[in-house]
């Protein structure tokens, strides 16, 4: 990046139903230190929700927000996917088909350098925000991304508060261990803390809309085609609600948590990710020659080929290019679906894993937490013990980030 011409940074912000979050977006918006920006929303919505008594309110509430933004004493580049007419038709919908028509409209007048944000209303972000990108890209020029830090702000509902802490533990837990094998698809996916230069937007040929999960196939794009930085000082912070707008996610998570039903989010076991890194140790040997690995018949139903290894070897001449087609082929995707897939056959419950997971790689941690790990469960804790657990967790993320940063 040219660091005599200063970047411009495109704010990516889809909107729905966030009348009374959008103020305060604003709020922090303008209160930025880097003010070469431009905003850009998409308020939106299905147009058939125009004729749904149970949805016609969501209608008048983006109308009432494009009026709003309308009014600002600066310039919003506002898409209006909420009036009626123009709202999503058929399978154009939801979240991601948002996020893809505002970088898709920015990558029309942006220049290849410049820099696009993706938030969501209801995030929050301090006044260095966009300077602390800014400068990430600047140390970090051929870096595809930045999978920005979060932290989930509580509130005054404990309900929610809990929801959202098991969640993040969840997330951190999740995270870390992709960490610790050193797995190049260790971002977390957060539409809100998303930013990348247009180029390598370019390069990857956009974001693929998803009715949920765009912003995960988004960043696996993109780590397989270069660098993602996980690490920053700033971090942003997303509200912790409970909400049906995408089909899973934060909001959906929080929903069936809060009704009893972890089930889709567990504590993976720490000995399934220690496959996956023994999988990726023998890939140089199977280069050489056939052998078996951790992940062999998981891989082979998933591309219904007992020798997919095969082909790759043919079309890649050198140990490292084969390795490294075998780690784009066996995705972040292909890794989730595996601890999905086997998670049941190590016949413990989450609190179990979790405990394995501290008495392993982190027994010092658990000072810091006032848990009996021997001996506990998770509708049990306190609201209070939980944020202890993710703040404990958080800290060991953030030390693997702060390390990998200036690799």
């Amino acid at each position: 990046m040219n660091k005599q011409s200063p970047p411009k940074v495109y704010v990516a912000l889809p909107v729905i139903n966030e009348l009374e979050n959008i103020q305060a977006f604003l709020s922090d918006l303008n209160s930025q230190t880097y003010t070469n920006y431009e905003l850009f929303v998409c308020v939106n919505q299905p147009d058939n929700w125009w004729d749904d008594a149970d949805k016609v309110a969501i209608c008048k509430s983006n109308l009432a927000t494009i009026d709003l933004l309308n009014k600002q004493d600066f310039n919003i580049n506002i898409i209006d996917k909420s009036n009626k007419g123009n709202g999503w038709q058929g399978k154009q919908i939801g979240v991601g088909w948002a996020r893809k028509v505002l970088m898709d409209a920015i990558n029309e007048i942006a220049d290849k350098d410049d820099i696009v944000v993706s938030l969501d209303a209801d995030t929050r972000f301090n006044s260095n925000y966009f300077n602390s990108i800014i400068d990430i890209f600047n140390n970090n020029p051929k870096a595809v991304a930045i999978s920005n830090p979060y932290y989930h702000q509580l509130t005054d509902d404990d309900n929610a508060n809990r929801a959202i802490l098991r969640y993040e533990i969840y997330m951190r837990h999740y995270a870390i261990n992709l960490w610790r094998i050193n797995c190049p698809y260790n971002f977390t996916a957060l539409g809100s803390a998303i930013s990348f230069p247009l180029w390598a937007y370019r390069k990857i040929g956009g974001i693929t809309p998803m009715k949920s999960g765009e912003d995960f196939y988004f960043l696996q794009k993109l780590a397989k085609t270069g660098k993602i930085i996980n690490y920053n000082k700033e971090k942003v912070y997303p509200a912790a609600r409970f909400s049906d707008r995408v089909y899973f996610g934060t909001g959906p998570a929080m929903i069936k948590g809060n009704n009893g039903d972890w089930d889709s989010y567990p504590i993976y076991h720490n000995t399934l990710f220690n496959n996956i890194k023994e999988t990726y140790s023998l890939l140089p040997e199977l280069y050489h020659k056939d052998i078996q690995l951790p992940l062999s018949s998981f891989i082979a139903e998933q591309f219904k080929d007992d020798k997919w290894w095969v082909a790759l070897r043919n079309n890649y001449k050198t140990e490292e290019q084969f390795v490294k087609a075998c780690i784009v082929k066996i995705d972040g995707l292909r890794i989730l679906q595996y601890l999905k897939s086997n998670q049941n056959t190590i016949g413990m419950t989450d609190e179990q894993c979790l405990r394995d997971f501290f008495f392993h790689y982190y027994k010092d941690d658990i000072n810091e937490i006032n848990v009996n790990f021997d001996s506990f469960n998770f509708d049990d804790l306190s609201t209070i013990q939980l944020n202890a657990v993710r703040d404990v967790l958080c800290t060991i993320e953030e030390s693997y980030q702060a390390l990998k940063s200036n690799q």
